[in-house]
């Protein structure tokens, strides 16, 4: 599997992680993943990540540290972009964004820019 490849796994992996953020995923919340995803020339791979996932049901935890670790793994990629994005929109979706999915969007940035930098500090 290429880097990238990985990549577009680690988003959905992410998209679990945040439509569970409050416990369990809401119908709303997969169509509008689908709907997002139809758009996207990976759609079918990261929607295949969700759904193995969501039918896994593993701890959030754990597949949040996983993807962060694929992405540190990447390295700086202008997908990011549309992740963020699609992270929004389906936080929007159901009763608007919650406090819990806020954190799990603002935690994926924050870590992410974090471990980028202790990355740049390495090679310095």
């Amino acid at each position: 599997m290429t880097k990238k490849e990985q990549l577009y796994d680690a988003f959905g992996e992410l998209v679990y992680v945040l439509a569970m953020a409050d416990g369990q995923i809401q119908p709303e919340e997969i169509q509008q993943i689908k709907q997002i995803l139809e758009g996207h020339l990976q759609g079918a791979q990261i929607q295949w990540s969700f759904d193995y996932e969501a039918k896994k049901h593993r701890p959030v935890e754990e597949v949040y540290e996983e993807v962060i670790d694929t992405c540190r793994q990447v390295g700086p990629d202008p997908e990011y972009l549309f992740l963020i994005d699609l992270l929004e929109k389906v936080a929007a979706v159901y009763a608007g964004k919650d406090r819990q999915e806020d954190q799990v969007i603002q935690g994926f940035t924050s870590d992410l820019i974090e471990r980028f930098r202790k990355d740049l500090e390495a090679i310095e």
